[in-house]
């Protein structure tokens, strides 16, 4: 019998080998999931474990700017837009997680627009 992989649980395995990934007040972790339809953002202070900005395909302003766009031109979106609102904050750099996902497609896409917007990492 043919066992399928459960490419989730492969995701989670690598996530959890990235795990020494912080982020602080002055450079957060930029963490990024990714799900069929939606992509979302964080910057994320683990020193508080709190979320300093989220910005996610699925917010009504950003409804508006990916309409008629592709999964990947709305990730590009979604990571130009969570460095506007970043530098607005006076956060200049991060630390980028991908959270167990390949750095490629959406994921690459998401990191690309916050290098277009200003971030640093």
């Amino acid at each position: 019998m043919i066992k399928k992989e459960n490419k989730n649980l492969a995701r989670k395995q690598r996530a959890k080998r990235q795990s020494d990934i912080l982020g602080t007040a002055t450079c957060p972790r930029l963490c990024v999931y990714r799900s069929l339809l939606h992509i979302y953002a964080q910057l994320i202070d683990d020193n508080k474990g709190a979320t300093l900005i989220a910005v996610n395909t699925n917010m009504p302003a950003i409804k508006a700017l990916i309409k008629g766009k592709t999964k990947r031109e709305a990730a590009g979106i979604v990571g130009e837009e969570l460095a506007k609102a970043a530098l607005a904050k006076k956060i200049k750099a991060c630390v980028f997680d991908r959270n167990g996902y390949v750095y490629t497609g959406r994921v690459a896409e998401v990191a690309e627009g916050a290098r277009k917007g200003g971030l640093k990492f």
